[in-house]
């Protein structure tokens, strides 16, 4: 497995997967540029390190580093789900308890967080963002795949362009 040394900070390193509410969407990859800017706009307000993160169709996964004593990823969720669902047109069926709670019905209210534990755990998480494309077969070559880091990892020499080969 390749290693993705990237030391751990004390406040922490997460990894995410954050669903769309109706998993048969491609919202996610359809208007792409628009959760560029959103996630672009939101690190500029509560700075975080984007580790890995890939963008499927209907869900995403990242990995952050958060800053020196801050845990604060629910703000930081929460700007990037509405901030990217006010530039989309209002479309989607919209529950009774949506509506009550002047929501709108793009992503699934919960996201999966596990704290990365060490360097092992990262790598680990990394390897899995970068394989996802390929695990749902959206490509046969992990870097095929236009909306993931891998591409700044083959960059740097951290991955050969063969990884993550099906």
């Amino acid at each position: 497995m390749m290693k993705y040394r990237r030391s751990l900070v004390a406040s922490g390193t997460f990894f995410f997967t954050v669903n769309l509410a109706d998993r048969q969407s491609d919202l996610l990859v359809a208007h792409v540029e628009s959760l560029r800017s959103v996630v672009r706009l939101t690190r500029q307000r509560h700075p975080f390190e984007i580790v890995a993160m890939v963008v499927l169709p209907d869900h995403l996964h990242a990995i952050w580093r958060l800053p020196e004593n801050d845990t604060d990823y629910p703000t930081r969720w929460s700007l990037i789900k509405a901030g990217f669902s006010r530039r989309l047109a209002k479309s989607e069926s919209i529950g009774a308890s949506r509506l009550r709670k002047r929501e709108r019905g793009i992503w699934q209210r919960r996201y999966w967080e596990h704290q990365i534990r060490d360097d092992d755990d990262l790598d680990r998480h990394v390897a899995y963002v970068h394989f996802n494309p390929v695990k749902h077969g959206y490509v046969e070559r992990a870097i095929d795949w236009p909306y993931s880091s891998i591409h700044r990892y083959v960059g740097e020499g951290a991955v050969s362009e063969t990884w993550g080969t099906k």
